[in-house]
């Protein structure tokens, strides 16, 4: 059933594909046993620890707190999650902001309480406090002291074998491989929207209605983040198993910014999107394929622009380790004329920095991407990837950009289009279903062109911890 396939509005087959131990923690629930820690806390459902005989780890009395004597779906569920990532980074946009090598500590701490009503109504509530320490430039996206990061109202209501859901308040949501839409959890701030939420499942459909404004983080004191009334984000998808369990969808978009600013355009931001993907697995092989089309206007200037992506892989079962070899494609277009009236410049939206890699060195658009890699897996609970990116420009005229959608200054008409190589080793291990760790390495060797305009060859290096309860 497509509730069932589709319960978080993010392809789990894909998802795996993408971050391979991740699918080790995001194991598929039951009302026979446990359920698994997710990623995402708002979608576990631990109304099955009623059962008393399925209380078998530590404060399951807090994973659990019964309201009613009558009806176990009235209950309270709390929980928590630590993060702690070290990293490295020989400086953003490949040196040329004269930053040096920076170390630094990441730290992200979220609590929540999950309270549920009856079977039809939940309201969930998590704070979070997210800190860089001793980091020489703080970004939006790398610190923000203790606020409220999510807090909806949901309704669920079943009719025969179709199931309505609603929520209002802010909230969270990502598809497919997070290219494009993402909840962001790759840095260290996490994406969150102020927003109405409605989708029906039926059969093998899905359809999704949003209305949104991304969380505007200030960080100037506690509990100080707002809605951006400068920034909207809408969306109407829908999504359909196809011959077994391959999955497809489509969405239109619309991204309002009130003050945007291009090499070759500013000021009001229209950007009407389209969007069409395949994702599935079989006989040892997986893909997951997506296009996307952008009009629209910033200022006075019409937009013109595009990006494709792909993943494809195979899996030697029967091999020990279970190689998965993996081949990445991908482009995005880049602005050709400087001065007409039509950007070309593609934007990536709200992407995920896993897509590429931690590093930030590679961004969506103007880009012309090429990644072959290899993942083995020696023990169950282990997973090694490595992987080459070779990295063009779709145009000279446009820039050089790294995450999520920065210009490298002096890149735009200078050089050629050939941008840099770069190597990366990813390695994640899930000590238990509580704990996890990853390491993440990757070195880019850049072209001539950013070479001409300041930049070098960068390093990254990340160790994370991950604690969950």
């Amino acid at each position: 059933m497509a509730s069932a396939r589709f319960a978080s509005g993010l392809s789990g087959v894909c998802l795996a594909v993408a971050l391979p131990m991740v699918s080790a923690q995001v194991n598929a629930d039951t009302t026979e046993s446990r359920p698994a820690i997710k990623t995402n806390r708002w979608q576990e459902d631990w109304s099955v620890l009623a059962n008393p005989t399925l209380r078998t780890a530590p404060l399951d009395s807090l994973k659990y707190i019964s309201l009613s004597s009558d009806n176990p779906q009235t209950y309270l569920s709390l929980g928590s999650t630590l993060r702690e990532r070290f990293e490295m980074n020989d400086a953003s946009a490949f040196g040329t902001r004269n930053v040096a090598r920076d170390r630094y500590l990441l730290q992200r701490f979220q609590v929540h309480a999950d309270l549920h009503f009856n079977e039809n109504w939940r309201v969930f509530t998590q704070l979070e406090d997210v800190r860089a320490y001793d980091k020489t430039t703080i970004g939006g996206a790398d610190q923000n002291r203790t606020d409220l990061r999510l807090a909806f109202l949901e309704y669920t209501k079943k009719l025969g074998d179709n199931t309505f859901k609603a929520r209002v308040g802010r909230q969270d949501f990502a598809f497919d491989l997070q290219r494009f839409i993402s909840s962001r959890d790759g840095p260290n701030v996490r994406q969150s929207f102020d927003a109405l939420w409605a989708d029906w499942e039926t059969g093998l459909w899905r359809f999704i209605a949003i209305a949104s404004r991304p969380v505007q983080y200030q960080d100037e004191r506690h509990f100080d983040d707002r809605s951006n009334h400068e920034f909207r984000f809408h969306m109407l998808r829908a999504e359909r198993l196809v011959g077994g369990s391959n999955e497809l969808s489509a969405y239109v978009g619309l991204y309002e910014r009130d003050d945007a600013s291009y090499l070759d355009a500013s000021g009001a931001e229209h950007r009407n999107i389209f969007d069409a993907r395949l994702g599935g697995a079989a006989d040892g092989y997986d893909w997951d394929l997506e296009a996307m089309g952008q009009t629209g206007s910033v200022g006075a200037k019409s937009i013109r622009a595009w990006a494709a992506g792909s993943r494809v892989g195979y899996t030697f079962a029967d091999i020990s380790w279970t190689p998965r070899l993996g081949l990445q494609l991908d482009a995005a277009s880049g602005d050709r004329n400087n001065g007409d009236g039509t950007l070309g410049t593609f934007n990536p939206l709200f992407p995920n920095g896993y897509y590429f890699s931690l590093g930030g060195y590679t961004g969506y658009a103007n880009i012309l991407h090429v990644k072959p890699s290899i993942t083995i897996k020696p023990i169950a609970k282990l997973s090694i990837q490595t992987a080459l990116g070779l990295q063009w420009r779709e145009t000279t005229e446009d820039a050089v950009y790294v995450q999520p959608n920065i210009a490298v200054a002096g890149t735009a008409g200078q050089g050629s289009r050939w941008t840099g190589a770069y190597g990366q080793v990813r390695t994640d291990y899930a000590f238990t279903g509580n704990l996890s760790g990853a390491i993440e390495a990757v070195h880019y060797d850049v072209g001539q062109s950013v070479r001409d305009a300041g930049g070098h060859d960068s390093n990254y290096l990340g160790v994370e911890l991950k604690l969950s309860w």
